[in-house]
């Protein structure tokens, strides 16, 4: 179990999902979680529930989209809190539908949440980091980014940017001892995944080595992992937590 009592964890969209199973292992691990979401009534839940855990959580309403509000929301963070260790891009969207019958709304959203959120959210937090030289920045992005999906060119397209994204980012932050990351996860026990049919969910499995769906939790013990010393020697990696869908 790694320790993190001295961290300031920030973590976008964590208020449900994969995000809150990130943010309960951290707080579980001792850190200070910050969760940020759109919705107040689900940052307060979030926030709740991680207390009554015996965490040590706090609750921010943000919009990754929006430069100027990140900016004055990190340095509010950094003076209320004192620094900001880890900062996981995990906010993001999906509006699936075919190349051909895509609105061009539908791709934008997926691009503005997905990858502009994440290079608004990295630059405003770096320049904290830098000025501590030191830091871990892990970004959400998915094996959609990886092998590609039919259905889902805009959700494939911002994911395999947010990999890349993490890439060229390690290499410019390596000198200020800041280290970049991406998670990449495969087929997870969701809210959305709950609602497919058991045909569906089988036919999932059978393409998984595995044999099975993941946890969000496994994703979570992950991130722990990177925020942490133990992975100290870790930048510019992409790691798939999908049960071995993605052999490469």
């Amino acid at each position: 179990m790694h320790e993190l009592t001295k961290q300031i964890v920030v973590i976008t969209g964590s208020a449900r999902g994969i995000g809150l199973a990130i943010a309960q292992r951290f707080a579980s691990a001792q850190a200070t979680v910050i969760v940020i979401d759109l919705n107040a009534e689900l940052v307060d839940k979030a926030v709740q529930s991680l207390k009554a855990q015996g965490g040590k959580a706090f609750g921010y309403i943000g919009n990754v989209t929006d430069g100027k509000a990140i900016e004055e929301l990190f340095a509010r963070i950094v003076a209320e809190h004192g620094a900001i260790d880890t900062l996981i891009n995990n906010a993001g969207v999906t509006r699936d539908n075919l190349v051909l019958r895509m609105k061009e709304e539908e791709w934008q959203l997926v691009m503005d949440i997905n990858l502009k959120g994440t290079f608004i959210c990295t630059q405003k937090v770096f320049k904290h980091m830098m000025k501590a030289r030191q830091g871990s920045i892990i970004n959400i992005a998915s094996v959609i980014g990886l092998m590609g999906n039919a259905g889902q060119a805009n959700y494939a397209a911002s994911k395999g940017g947010m990999i890349a994204f993490t890439k060229s980012c390690a290499k410019e932050f390596a000198s200020r001892n800041v280290r970049v990351n991406a998670v990449a996860p495969g087929f997870i026990e969701t809210e959305m995944t709950a609602a497919l049919s058991d045909d569906v969910r089988a036919s999932y499995a059978k393409a998984i080595p595995l044999g099975k769906m993941g946890s969000p939790d496994e994703i979570a013990k992950l991130c722990l992992f990177l925020a942490s010393e133990d992975s100290s020697y870790i930048t510019g990696q992409t790691i798939a937590v999908d049960g071995g869908l993605t052999m490469h």
